[in-house]
């Protein structure tokens, strides 16, 4: 498909999404202080850019989202490269993985405010547990996984832990560990504005909060499109990040066509 019809696409698909919402607006079937039309919408948008709130919620969001997902992307590759080489003691630490796993990070947040408090850490803290066990299980799965290949040509060349660990397995594994990337993105994200809703005073999952205490629907749902445009360009930023990943060690990420 070319960029001119993908871009024609996302016009007409944007279109009908607005005709939709500005039709349920006329449609009187709903309050105003419920359904604000586009243009309220648009308004609050500006109001948010010219008052200095949406500039300073983002940049306290985007500080807990990175220093969360780097420090569970980082952490979780590592043991997934060592529980996926030693598996007898994956299989020691994989029941415990299997039960935590499926628990909400949210579910946490009533004992992560009564140990951190209310500020950052809490909701840092929410987004790693979000993003750490996407990353560790395709970590593991990768590893375990590998091409024999590559460890007997490393066996032949003579190389030795943990040369064989950072030289020879994680580039042959980082395509199917990006999967996990991706998915650990999108959850971190989400989580994200979950955690600034239980606990923390500022960032955009409080201002749809403060948003919504306030009444004020038209800066809620602007807040909710700031948070959805800003959850694209991360995973935008991930794919660039593989595609880079890619041309350094020459080769093809899941998704990218090898290119």
């Amino acid at each position: 498909m070319s960029k001119l019809r993908k871009i024609a696409n996302v016009f007409i698909g944007f279109g009908i999404l607005l005709a939709v919402w500005e039709a349920l607006v006329l449609s009187g079937k709903y309050e105003p202080s419920l359904l604000p039309s586009p243009a309220k919408v648009v308004e609050g948008m500006k109001e948010l850019i010219v008052n200095g709130v949406l500039f300073t919620d983002i940049k306290v969001s985007l500080f807990r989202f990175f220093l969360g997902y780097l420090s569970a992307v980082v952490s979780a590759i590592i043991l997934g490269l060592v529980f996926g080489w030693f598996q007898k003691l994956w299989g020691i630490f994989d029941p415990i993985a299997q039960i935590l796993r499926p628990i909400s990070p949210i579910a946490w947040s009533p004992f992560i405010v009564l140990w951190f408090g209310i500020g950052d850490i809490p909701a840092i803290v929410i987004i790693f547990i979000a993003a750490f066990f996407p990353v560790l299980l395709s970590t593991v799965s990768a590893v375990k996984n590998i091409d024999r290949t590559y460890l007997k040509v490393a066996k032949n060349f003579g190389i030795k832990q943990p040369s064989i660990l950072t030289k020879i397995i994680f580039p042959a594994v980082f395509p199917n560990i990006a999967t996990g990337l991706h998915i650990a993105v999108g959850t971190a994200w989400i989580f994200l504005v979950a955690g600034e809703m239980v606990g923390a005073q500022s960032g955009l999952g409080y201002l749809i909060v403060d948003s919504r205490n306030s009444i004020r629907s038209d800066l809620l749902l602007a807040g909710i499109i700031f948070i959805g445009i800003l959850g694209l360009l991360l995973d935008k930023l991930i794919v660039l990040f593989e595609k880079w990943i890619g041309k350094t060690w020459g080769i093809a990420v899941p998704g990218q066509g090898g290119k």
